[in-house]
């Protein structure tokens, strides 16, 4: 078995010469294993009906399968910063995928909803440890002119495996029986955890980092109430007046707010559980922000798209799911390209374009109707995986490189929450808007599948408001400095 890894490699080493093979191994061993874990945070969608069908559930029972994998990403982000200070690579790669092995055993064989939620919540727990640990290792391995290759190399995990979970989930569900979707991901979980552990490399050193005991209730009461609020926000379809609904959202808030405020006074003492001096860099602050719009456009076109595919258009499940695969594999196939082109000319030149065809695609989805041709949607959703395509590896890149070394756990587990907390937010909001205009239009007396029309396209106004905004914020994003310690 390796010995664990006793220094980190030459600061103006690349990783051709650096590595011999090791550090590319440990990388590529990690892009795999996030990429699968990745895929099942999508990958209930498509299959919904057929799980109250099979299980006997309503609605609102079977959104928590999704809802309850967001709430434990939410809770469980946080915590990696602390982990990655104090763990070696190796263990925290085996916690991760250890966890969602196991969950994906309890989700193949659960009798009922019970096992299942709970199948979900432990692969959450091991899905939102391993992304932090890829980005961690990624900006400890790689030289800063090296990171854009690498950093497109993990867009296509962060991009393609959430677009592409609903066409796994139709071919899966058009041939097999559901339990399938977690049969078929088991033996790769369980490869990884086998070949992490015989050959995955300690490339980091840990160190002492103390625990702050109240910071870690404060961030999952913080964290977990906002997303929990934003989700049955939109499942409560935009009821606004219904106080209970907002319950969570308020006293996760208020949580977050303490949360935050402690973070900030602990940081300076070395004490934070999730150091916030990241938001003092103005690179990694704005590409944050736009971040966060990527995940909730992505994540509220994954709910909306498929929903006006199937109850609009008639699509079967399959249909709808395959419609979505050209878009998820353009962004696969564009991210090595883009990376490359960050090294060359920074992100500014990436960023700009990268929003006007997300905003095209959004507002072309906004136009779609009852008549609407397969073709026209499937050119939307490719205008609108381009744009994604352009922004996501330089808003990674940017951010991290402009951190300071001993901050890039913290980074990762910060853009890791973000995207947690965006993707909630992107769904209430598509979700909420689209359902309060099919009220509107069908008291108006607007056909079922009209006001389902109308409903998808105000929903897709919304997500386009949003895209113009992040327009203006594109003109902010610059390739980053070397950083300075804080």
């Amino acid at each position: 078995m390796s010995t664990a890894r006793s220094s980190l490699p030459p600061t103006g080493a690349t990783v051709e010469d650096d590595t011999s093979g090791r550090d590319r191994l440990v990388i590529l061993l990690l892009l795999i294993s996030a990429f699968t874990v990745i895929l099942n945070e999508t990958i209930m969608g498509v299959a919904l009906p057929r799980l109250m069908h099979d299980l006997d559930l309503t609605a609102s029972q079977g959104q928590w399968l999704t809802t309850s994998f967001l709430l434990t990403m939410a809770v469980v982000i946080p915590v990696t910063g602390f982990l990655l200070q104090r763990l070696h690579t190796r263990t925290v790669f085996t916690m991760a995928m250890g966890l969602f092995s196991v969950g994906t055993l309890l989700c193949a064989t659960a009798p009922g909803l019970g096992m299942l939620i709970t199948g979900r919540i432990v692969q959450a727990s091991g899905t939102a440890i391993m992304m932090p640990l890829l980005m961690t290792t990624v900006m400890t391995l790689v030289p800063p002119e090296n990171r854009g290759r690498t950093m497109g190399n993990i867009s296509i995990v962060i991009s393609v495996a959430p677009a592409i979970g609903p066409t796994v989930s139709g071919i899966i569900l058009s041939l097999l029986d559901w339990r399938w979707m977690f049969w078929l991901v088991l033996p790769i979980g369980l490869g990884s955890l086998a070949i992490g552990r015989m050959w995955l490399q300690n490339v980091t050193e840990p160190r002492q980092a103390p625990l702050d005991l109240l910071s870690v209730p404060l961030s999952a009461i913080g964290f977990g109430g906002v997303v929990y609020g934003l989700s049955i926000i939109g499942e409560g379809h935009g009821d606004a007046d219904t106080m209970p609904l907002w319950l969570p959202l308020a006293v996760g808030g208020a949580a977050l707010a303490v949360f935050v405020r402690r973070q900030l006074r602990l940081g300076p003492k070395g004490r934070a559980l999730l150091d916030l001096r990241t938001f003092r860099v103005p690179v990694f602050r704005v590409a944050v922000i736009m971040m966060g719009f990527c995940m909730a456009a992505l994540f509220g076109m994954i709910i909306l798209l498929p929903i006006y595919m199937q109850n609009v258009l008639g699509m079967a499940p399959v249909q709808a799911g395959l419609l979505l695969l050209p878009g998820g594999l353009i962004m696969g196939l564009l991210a090595p390209s883009v990376g490359r082109a960050y090294d060359r000319i920074g992100a500014r030149r990436l960023v700009i374009p990268g929003t006007v065809f997300l905003c095209a695609g959004l507002w072309s989805m906004a136009s779609l109707g009852t008549a609407s041709a397969v073709w026209q949607v499937l050119i939307c959703h490719i205008l609108l995986s381009i744009g994604l395509a352009l922004l996501f590896t330089p808003l990674f890149t940017a951010s991290l490189s402009s951190l300071p070394k001993e901050l890039y756990s913290y980074g990762s587990a910060v853009l890791g929450t973000t995207q947690q907390v965006a993707g909630a937010a992107g769904i209430a909001l598509f979700v909420s808007v689209m359902s309060l205009r099919i009220a509107a239009a069908a008291e108006a007396g607007a056909a079922p599948i009209e006001a389902m029309a109308e409903g998808v396209r105000a929903g897709f106004v919304a997500g386009g408001i949003m895209a113009l905004i992040m327009i203006g914020f594109s003109f902010m994003v610059r390739r980053p400095p070397a950083p300075d310690p804080l």
